[in-house]
Parts: structure tokens; sequence; C-alpha cells
């Protein structure tokens, strides 16, 4: 097993899920080992059906605790936010609706969203959805993408990143290169499209280049075969897709960040000796380990900073591609605001209310 300093470089590529609504001993033990550089929460870190004081409190020293035990003073602290069933926090944060309905007033409610997040010390959004509602039996995407077609969805999703950039809070692009028109759930099973690269071109790929356009820091990967593209590997680790495609052809220059790495779509792979190495090396820079589906996964995260260590010692993983991974974090963590967690005031909350339910209209 790799040592503690080896170990802890990996967490410099690791968003990790926490347990509860407070740290338990495995949650301090890997986050005094790993020191993530970020966390991701899901509606399991909350006080449910408590007052906004009560939970928001509990909130506000589970944030406490995670930056004492990683000892980190700038972090990603993280939130899947894009409304409609794809929201973790309770009332009275605003429940906004799927992101099919706020398309017009998509900036608004970014602008919004960013405000209400800001309170609770959220930095980084994975959102906007830069999918195209193009499968009418999607299980996934559905109406959290913003458009049925390449051109409204582009539209949409770049008012809806402006507003979160105005706002203070950091977009992510996703799920690249799209995964829009399958037909099963990549939390499952690895869904599989047969689509050309010119297919993608002329449909996927526009939102995500208008995305780049704009300047968006972070894009996640899709765990989705692309058999024309890449026979062998998903996406998350196809350097045909993440390096040749999304680096070379489209020029994006942020971070890339795996989907989570408990989904079933890749959750084998990545027990894999060598998974990890491939993941860098066709163009990852972050890693998603939610802790959310797999019981396993904190056995399974040591299990794959271990892997890295032993990549970089085998020389299968060279030490240029993880600085530059590093470096690319390093750059966009400096920019990145740390939030201190405060009440909303009830007017606001209000007015945002107003605005979710004109969405719907």
């Amino acid at each position: 097993m790799a040592g503690l300093q080896e170990l802890e470089r990996f967490g410099h590529h690791l968003i990790l899920g926490i347990s509860g609504t407070s740290l338990n001993d495995e949650d301090k033990r890997i986050l005094s080992e790993l020191k993530p550089v970020g966390v991701i929460y899901f509606a399991k870190n909350f006080l449910d059906v408590t007052p906004y004081a009560v939970w928001l409190e509990n909130f506000k020293n589970l944030n406490d605790q995670i930056r004492e035990y990683t000892e980190r003073d700038s972090m990603f602290m993280t939130l899947d936010h894009e409304g409609g069933r794809v929201v973790r926090t309770p009332l009275p944060i605003t429940r906004f609706p799927y992101a099919l309905l706020c398309r017009t007033q998509a900036k608004e409610v970014a602008k919004a969203t960013a405000l209400e997040l800001k309170s609770l010390g959220i930095n980084v959004s994975w959102s906007p959805v830069a999918d195209i509602f193009s499968h009418p039996q999607n299980p996934i995407i559905g109406p959290r993408a913003f458009g049925r077609n390449p051109e409204t969805t582009a539209e949409g999703v770049c008012e809806y990143y402006r507003g979160l950039e105005e706002g203070g809070i950091l977009g992510c692009a996703k799920h690249f290169p799209g995964h829009g028109d399958t037909s099963k759930d990549s939390h499952i099973e690895l869904p599989i499209l047969n689509l050309s690269l010119e297919d993608l071109r002329i449909r996927e790929l526009i939102p995500f280049k208008a995305l780049i356009s704009g300047e968006i820091p972070l894009i996640m990967t899709a765990h989705i075969l692309f058999p024309q593209i890449d026979p062998q590997f998903p996406a998350t680790l196809s350097p045909a897709i993440l390096k040749k495609i999304l680096r070379e052809e489209l020029g994006f220059e942020g971070v890339v960040v795996s989907d989570d790495l408990d989904m079933k779509a890749v959750s084998d792979m990545f027990t894999q000796s060598g998974t990890i190495a491939r993941a860098f090396n066709a163009g990852c820079d972050l890693f998603i380990v939610s802790r959310n589906i797999n019981s396993l996964s904190i056995e399974r995260t040591y299990q794959m900073a271990g892997d890295f260590a032993d990549s970089l010692s085998r020389g299968s993983l060279d030490e240029s591609v993880v600085t530059a991974a590093r470096d690319r974090i390093e750059k966009l963590l400096a920019v990145t605001p740390q939030y201190l967690i405060h009440a909303l005031d009830k007017n606001i909350l209000q007015q945002h209310a107003q605005l979710a339910i004109a969405c719907c209209y």
C-alpha cells in the first residue's frame, strides 16, 4: 500500500462525498489522509424536516469540520443543483423547475440560484446540463436539458452559465460529449451510442462548443461508450474523445472532471489496476466519488489512490501528465471564492419562489 504522502497526492484530484449530516470515523479518516481538494453534497448531508436556522447551522458545522480535517482553506464546495428533480437542499432554498421550462429565463434563474448557493458556502454548481433532449425515452436527461435541438440548448446553457458566472459561482458543462440521445441510465449500466464524430459535430458538440467559447471552467465527462469513435473505452477513459475532440478540436483548456465513479457504468472498471492512469492519460484532471451509490466506495477510493501511486512508480502514468492536471486544478482553485454560510432574507427567497412559479407559465 502506498504511503500517506502518495495517497494525499491523489487527494489533489479528488471530489469526495460525505456520509451524512455529520462526519463519521470513516469520513474523518479519508478527509485527513487523502485531503480531497473538494467535496460534493447530496440530500443526505442536510437535516430534513427541521427549521431553516437549524439545518443551516448543522450544515455550517459540517463544512467547518471538513475544512478542519482536510486542513484546506481553499476547496471546491460543490452541489448538483439543476432544478427539477436534481435539487438536494431543503426548503426554503428555491426549487426551480427543470431547465427545459426555465430556458427563456435561464440567466435570471441562474443568478438567483448563485445567490442561494453562496449562502450555503457552495462555489461550484455541477451545471448546466449541456445535453440535448433528443431522445424522448431518455431515462436520465430528458427535461434536465435546456432544449430539444442544438441551437435552443446552446442558447439556454450559455445564458444559464452567464448567470452563474455573474453571481460568483463556477459552472460545469455536462456530460461530454453528450448524454441526451441515450436510452440507458449510466447510474445503472453503460450506455452505448452508435454515433459518428460527424454526428456529434452537427448536434451534441454544439452546446459544449458554445460554452467553451464562453470560457466555462469545468467540463464533466459522460460514462458512455461511442464505438464509432472509441470501441474500447467510454468517454471518461477515452483519449480519442477527451484529448482529440475536447482538448484539440474544441480547444478546451479548463478542468476536465469525471462523472461519479460510483456509477455502475464504470465502477467495476475503477477497481482494476491501471484504470486511474488510463483516465489521467485520457485527459481527466478531477475525479468524483460520491459515496452515494456504492457502499464499498471508501475502500475503492483508497484502492484508486493506491493505484494512482503505483502507476506513477511503475511509469504507466507520467509525472508530466499529473503535473499538468494539478496545474489546471490549482489555477482554477486560486480564483475560486470561498463563501461564508449565512441565512438569506425571507424577502429574497420569496422573490425567487415567484420566479420559479413564473418559469412554469
